[in-house]
């Protein structure tokens, strides 16, 4: 079955409203230092001009994750991809305002730059909330299946982690058969409030208060590369 490894389509308008003049303002002026060369390997040293941890996000949103991790450990290097502009725009202004310097981002697609670290370079990945495509019809489109899990996992040190949120009943049950079929990841749940409850270095985004206002259950998935 294709899956995004080989389909390499962004599906979607690249852009939702429109900016308002402090937030155009904020790209102008810091998108461009923040942002992941166009072309070439990537690495730590490339990235942040010193050897350290690196930690990545596969759509990060609005960005409230990805400056909480970055903001909780400084000394950490944190990549976050996300292909559309109003999100971009989110993480900006965490970033600006968080005074963060641990963050490089990438406007486009999370697979593009996974191809371009070096195998066993990430200490964690995270897809959070991934779009669900509910349709039977689109399953190929989800990042959970197995071509971006193999590069997930070639770029994953050994011992790290895979952390995986959904809200949306069809991705979790379709996760879980997905993840349950891989000999390279361990499942660390143990009991059902080990996926349930939100870990504490897991920050909260506004997407998922408004899931859970809504009645959603939200599930917190961590799998340890073997």
């Amino acid at each position: 079955m294709n899956d995004p490894t080989t389909i390499r389509r962004l599906y979607g308008r690249r852009q939702g409203h429109k900016l308002r003049i402090g937030q155009a303002a904020l790209v102008e002026e810091t998108l461009a230092p923040l942002s992941i060369a166009e072309a070439g390997p990537l690495d730590a040293q490339a990235l942040f001009g010193d050897e350290r941890p690196l930690e990545l996000e596969i759509g990060f949103g609005a960005g409230e994750h990805l400056a909480g991790q970055a903001a909780m450990r400084p000394d950490t290097g944190f990549i976050g991809c996300e292909p559309f502009l109003n999100g971009v725009v989110g993480a900006l202004g965490h970033i600006r305002d968080g005074g963060l310097s641990n963050v490089r981002l990438h406007m486009g697609d999370a697979l593009e730059v996974v191809e371009r670290l070096p195998d066993a370079s990430l200490s964690r990945v995270y897809l959070l909330h991934p779009d669900p495509w509910p349709k039977a019809r689109h399953a190929k489109r989800r990042m959970i299946n197995h071509g971006p899990l193999d590069a997930i996992a070639a770029k994953l040190k050994p011992g790290a982690e895979f952390r995986l949120g959904t809200d949306d009943p069809t991705y979790c049950r379709w996760a879980m058969m997905i993840m349950n079929q891989r000999r390279d990841f361990e499942w660390t749940a143990r009991k059902p409030g080990d996926f349930l409850t939100r870990p504490d270095d897991w920050p909260e985004t506004r997407y998922e208060r408004k899931a859970r206002r809504q009645g959603h259950e939200v599930w917190y998935f961590r799998y340890i590369r073997q």
